[in-house]
């Protein structure tokens, strides 16, 4: 028997064809009979490392603190808001305000309404913006404001801070543009069910100090 042999014999414990007798239990099943096999050494090596590993990784994780996720989704997004950062830096013009205005035109409202959908914001806003998760965008009513360039920057920056509303800087500044043209031309359009009303009311693109009902 060569070396190769022997070791996958050490690591199988395989009996021998024609031995089966020396394995077989009494049990019997309409004819059908068990052998009494042991656990291949390779499995039962490979069942105690996971063990192993498993306690490893508990104390690891537990006791030192070390590859938490938390670390790991912070690590991820510090890399991220570096290259936002950075991408800001190398494009301001992609981010200023100067000079933005609201589209009112039909293409470029149509445009905005489909971002709203193809970007997920119905899923907190609902389709009629009437607000679930996220606020209601349809009455006088803004957290973040409720001009063209607080709409504008609410999609680029993301939703208040702990919100679960994710920043949109990544679009392009028109899209961007036309999506807060959009969500502003649906101001007062009464949809059914709305969420009661947060923040200041703005009149006429400017904020003022009533505050929304309790």
């Amino acid at each position: 028997m060569s070396l190769w042999d022997r070791f996958i014999k050490s690591m199988t414990k395989a009996n021998e064809l024609g031995k089966e007798e020396d394995v077989m239990l009494d049990h019997d099943y309409d004819g059908i009979k068990e052998l009494d096999n042991v656990l291949p050494p390779w499995w039962v090596y490979g069942f105690y490392i996971t063990i192993a590993i498993s306690i490893f990784y508990y104390i690891a994780i537990y006791v030192f603190d070390m590859y938490g996720q938390q670390d790991e989704y912070n690590a991820e997004l510090k890399a991220f808001q570096a290259k936002v950062a950075k991408y800001k830096a190398d494009h301001p013009e992609e981010f200023s305000t100067d000079n933005l205005i609201a589209f009112t035109d039909a293409e470029n409202i149509g445009k905005g309404k489909s971002l709203f959908t193809a970007k997920g914001c119905v899923g907190c806003h609902r389709p009629d913006l009437g607000g679930s998760v996220g606020p209601n965008l349809t009455d006088e009513f803004w957290i973040l404001g409720g001009d063209i360039k607080s709409v504008f920057n609410t999609i680029t920056e993301g939703g208040r801070k702990g919100s679960a509303m994710t920043s949109y800087a990544s679009l392009p500044r028109e899209e961007r543009q036309q999506l807060a043209s959009y969500i502003l031309s649906m101001q007062g359009t009464n949809p059914e069910g709305p969420k009661k009303p947060e923040g200041n009311k703005w009149v006429d693109g400017a904020k003022t100090d009533e505050v929304a009902p309790e």
